[in-house]
């Protein structure tokens, strides 16, 4: 929870001086690619979080690996540094990005499904979205197989279940009434 807070903080300052500078698209673009290859990348990720490693080292690495980084970026490199916070690059990221989209009015539509999300499945989802939000939306998909087919579509805090597991729960509660 602490880290979450600590994560919103730099992302709105970073997102802040990026507003300021006009730099907001190319930013957001770095902390995309933050993510990724964080998110690719086990070791780049215990890399920055270890305690053992020093923030100097840290910070090379990072301005090594991300050396097209915007300068509001490497800003953000330099303050994580100076406060030993390096271990939160990530959700700096993702927190930004969040930010970002949220500003530009884009909502993220989390969408499970029992498989990787077909073409024809997304525009199915695609279709349901508009009914349910004006906003442009973006198609997070996550997998989990123990909903056996269909998805189940969240936006913000509205859920829509076309799960076959949802549909056989419905089905057994109606027969065991």
């Amino acid at each position: 929870m602490v880290m979450s807070r600590a994560a919103i903080r730099y992302a709105k300052a970073i997102l802040e001086t990026a507003i300021s500078s006009g730099n907001t698209v190319k930013v957001n673009d770095d902390m995309l690619s933050i993510v990724a290859t964080m998110t690719g990348s086990a070791e780049l990720s215990e890399f920055l979080s270890s305690p053992i490693i020093s923030s100097e080292m840290k910070m090379n690495a990072a301005s090594e690996v991300f050396a097209s980084a915007q300068g509001e970026t490497k800003s953000l490199f330099r303050l994580l540094q100076e406060n030993k916070r390096f271990e939160i690059l990530a959700d700096v990221a993702k927190q930004f990005n969040a930010q970002f989209d949220e500003m530009n009015g884009v909502e993220v539509a989390k969408v499970t499904t029992a498989f990787p999300i077909t073409a024809d499945l997304e525009s199915k989802v695609l279709a349901k979205i508009a009914t349910i939000s004006d906003k442009k939306i973006t198609i997070e998909n996550m997998v989990d197989p123990s909903i056996i087919g269909g998805f189940i579509l969240r936006i913000g805090d509205k859920q829509y279940n076309a799960s076959v597991a949802n549909r056989l729960q419905e089905l057994k509660r109606e027969f065991s009434n």
